[in-house]
Order: structure tokens, then C-alpha cells, then sequence
């Protein structure tokens, strides 16, 4: 009789720790960054706190630099379901909705407490366009101020007429027909390559992707025009989310937040330092001519118009509220 209490007893505690292997949830995360970058340094320790908040019920695993999904395709991938969370430059979404390029219109944001402000006043537009798609937005966090490279010197937009011009979203592209260029479309893992066959001698990002891709190798002019702070939305899909219980659910949101926090404050370090390297790696790296300046605030101007006919009521609100 004891034997048999004795067997069911571990049979008992069998089914037990059967249950509590099967409880814990693994979901991937591509997201298309350098694992070098701090993008993606800021999205390991994200995942990190959650693995250490959940007990290790939650395993995230980050898949970088495009390996699991490109640039262009992760968003599709979270939505269908082939992967739970992933990171994506919001901008470069724009096409699906004009909303999503609000953060790269030249010279509407041009630091990072203007860009913090911009954010808060368009993420609850944002979010909205995400739940309909299944979506939850968890955290944003911006790149340095972008800045124009370009392999010849440039004193004005008419110095950049004709050139081969890297686009990585819609607002970039636009750029490119504005000021004459020849847009390509170029996703952040393919640049250095691009940069080496000449399919591109000039575009406009941050410092960050600069030296991620060793610009200098092919390019020696960068000029800081600080003309906007694009930022990455770290989303998840809210049928995944919808199954963890609420302990994980409190976790992954408070990682979610902390990471935020941390990422905008990495990414203000880090953009001098950005700076400083290009220089130290031979590149000339000068502020923007005032011709230069006043030629890109023009077209700043003109794309915000263009910005907010497309956007409508929704636009304009997130306008008003940001100039407020």
C-alpha cells in the first residue's frame, strides 16, 4: 500500500514538473540592427530583465542584423504570427500609413526634447493603427539627429541633383525628388555593400549607421543638419501578448518602459561620440552652410504640408498638440 502511495505520489509530482516545463513561453525577436549597435544592446537588456522578472518563464530570443527577417519584413512577420516581438524603424512604414512618418519630416523635431514631444503627442495615434492590425506598441527609442553623407562636398540641395540617393523610407524618397536625386532603396543591413559598388554616393541618417557601416571607406563628407530623429517601435502581437498571464504581461510592460528610458538616454550619449569617431576615422564632418540649412527648411515645410493633407484630421491633431 505504501509502495503504491509512494508511486502515485511521484507520479503526482511528474505531471507537475511536466506542467511547469510546458509553462514556460519562448518567443523570437528579429529585429534588422547590428548586434554592436545600441539599438540592439538596449533591446538585449530588455529581454534580459523580462527572462530575469519572469523566472525564466518568458524566453526571448533576439535574432539581429536581418538574420531571422529583413528590415522590410518584420512587421508582416509579428502580424502573421511567424514571430511574436520585433523592432522596426517606424518610418519606414510610412507607405502603409503616412502617420508612421511623422518622426522624418525635416526640421519638425530636430533634438531630443523636441523628439520626445513629438512622440508623446503621436503615439496614441500610432498605437491605434497598431491594435488594428493586432498589434502593441511596447517602446520607442529615436536615433541621433540625421545628418547628410555624401561623397562629394555640398554647399546647397542643388550640389545633390543627379546623385544616386540611399531612401529608407517614404519621407527620404520624397527628399530624393525634391531636391533632383536618384532615390534607391536601401535597407540599413545592405548599405556598406551599396556603398561599395557605388549604388549610392550620398543619403541622410544618423551617426549611428555611419559607423555601424563604416561609411568612410567609401565616403569623407558628413554634415549635421540635424534635420530629424527617426525612431525603432519595439511591437508586440497582442494574441501572443494576450496569452501570458498577468505577472508576465506587468513584466514585459515595465521592461518595456525602463527600456524606453534607457534607450533615449543611450541614444543622446552616444551621438557625439558617433561624431567623434567618423572624424577620427578621416572623414570631414562640418555643420551644415547656412544656404544648405535654409534650402532643407524649406522642403521641411513643404513636407509638412504635404504631411498632414495626407494624414487629415488625425495629422493635424498630432500637430496642434505637439506645437502646444
Amino acid at each position: 500500500m505504501l509502495k503504491q502511495f509512494l508511486t502515485a505520489g511521484s507520479a503526482a509530482v511528474m505531471v507537475l514538473f511536466g506542467a511547469a516545463a510546458q509553462a514556460q513561453t519562448k518567443w523570437d525577436m528579429p529585429t534588422p540592427f547590428p548586434a554592436g549597435n545600441y539599438q540592439t544592446e538596449n533591446v538585449r537588456h530588455f529581454v534580459s530583465e523580462i527572462d530575469k522578472a519572469t523566472k525564466g518563464q518568458l524566453k526571448i530570443t533576439v535574432h539581429d542584423s536581418g538574420s531571422l527577417f529583413k528590415g522590410n519584413e518584420i512587421k508582416r512577420a509579428v502580424q502573421g504570427g511567424q514571430a511574436e516581438i520585433g523592432e522596426i524603424i517606424i518610418s519606414g512604414y510610412s507607405n502603409e500609413d503616412p502617420m508612421y512618418g511623422v518622426d522624418s519630416i525635416p526640421f519638425l523635431a530636430t533634438d531630443y526634447k523636441a523628439s520626445e514631444k513629438l512622440w508623446k503627442a503621436s503615439r496614441p495615434a500610432i498605437e491605434a493603427r497598431f491594435a488594428k492590425q493586432g498589434l502593441k506598441v511596447l517602446y520607442a527609442v529615436p536615433w541621433p539627429p540625421q545628418g547628410i553623407f555624401s561623397a562629394k562636398p555640398i554647399d546647397s540641395l542643388a550640389d545633390l541633383k543627379g546623385v544616386k540617393w540611399r531612401a529608407y523610407n517614404p519621407n527620404t524618397s520624397r527628399i530624393a525628388q525634391l531636391i533632383g536625386a536618384q532615390p534607391v532603396t536601401i535597407q540599413a543591413a545592405e548599405l556598406s555593400q551599396a556603398l561599395a559598388t557605388g549604388a549610392v554616393t550620398a543619403f541622410i541618417t544618423s551617426g549611428s549607421s555611419g559607423y555601424d557601416t563604416k561609411v568612410w571607406e567609401q565616403i569623407k563628407h558628413y554634415y549635421k543638419t540635424n534635420a530629424w530623429l527617426p525612431k525603432n517601435i519595439v511591437f508586440v502581437s497582442q494574441k501572443a501578448f494576450d496569452k501570458l498571464d498577468k505577472p508576465t504581461q506587468d513584466a514585459v510592460i515595465s521592461a518595456a518602459a525602463a527600456a524606453e528610458a534607457r534607450g533615449w538616454k543611450l541614444c543622446e550619449e552616444k551621438t557625439k561620440w558617433y561624431n567623434e569617431q567618423l572624424v577620427k576615422n578621416g572623414m570631414n564632418v562640418a555643420d551644415p552652410s547656412p544656404r544648405l540649412r535654409a534650402d532643407f527648411e524649406k522642403i521641411g515645410q513643404t513636407m509638412v504640408d504635404e504631411w498632414i493633407k495626407q494624414t487629415g484630421a488625425d495629422g493635424q491633431a498630432v500637430i496642434d498638440a505637439f506645437k502646444k
